[in-house]
């Protein structure tokens, strides 16, 4: 495939561009790859997705996708080699299932006990553990969510793990850890050592730097 009937438009820092980034990056695909300021939107982000002007979007032969788990389904239908999704349409619809409860459960108890202070952050951490360790149950009995190799779940759910230690760095407690998630904390360490992964993830000196201003920034705004 030529590289320019394929693009990425995303961002450095998004764990939503990042998850594209391994899906690609997988299935073996090359892609060329536009880096966003979300400050200051791009004339072709505002034309690919003008309703919601976000990443990330895949343009495949001028026809623009959104929305980060739509566009691994598209890729993986595409594109057929190294699966994402389980043939079994049942394990299909378990994947699925899990993907959005770690969009819609674990990122926003994770980003509210990085952003909240006092009791708030004492409901948004204690939440935050609870769906962690429900997203765990999926993992009993398997190396990945995909089972002995990466799928549709690893990848959706790929970046939690880092985010979430550089997280508690800064705030100061543990949200994944191998006493309290022995499988969470196994699947994170195996899925981050794959080179395939490892190759895509943004520095973690800068990765660090960005959500410690991004924390300063959040407790600076709750205050006024």
């Amino acid at each position: 495939m030529a590289e320019d009937s394929l693009k990425l438009l995303g961002n450095w820092v998004s764990p939503y561009s990042l998850k594209v980034k391994w899906a690609l990056k997988l299935k073996g695909i090359q892609y060329q790859y536009v880096e966003e300021d979300l400050q200051n939107k791009s004339p072709m982000l505002l034309q690919y997705n003008p309703v919601y002007k976000k990443i990330p979007v895949l343009v495949h032969d001028d026809k623009p996708l959104a929305e980060s788990l739509i566009i691994l389904e598209y890729i993986d239908e595409v594109w057929k080699q190294n699966p994402l999704l389980p043939i079994d349409p049942y394990e299909r619809a378990k994947a699925r299932f899990w993907a959005k409860f770690v969009d819609d459960k674990c990122v926003p108890a994770l980003m509210a006990a990085f952003s909240k202070r006092g009791e708030e952050q004492e409901r948004a951490i204690k939440e935050a553990h609870e769906n962690l360790k429900i997203l765990e149950s999926g993992l009993e009995g398997k190396r990945f969510f995909g089972g002995e190799t990466i799928g549709f779940v690893d990848i959706a759910a790929g970046w939690i793990g880092r985010s979430a230690q550089m997280a508690g760095e800064i705030i100061g407690i543990k949200l994944i850890d191998a006493e309290t998630m022995p499988l969470l904390d196994s699947w994170f360490q195996d899925f981050l050592g794959i080179p395939l992964i490892k190759e895509c993830m943004p520095p973690q000196d800068k990765l660090l730097e960005h959500i410690k201003e991004l924390h300063t920034k959040n407790l600076t705004a709750a205050s006024t």
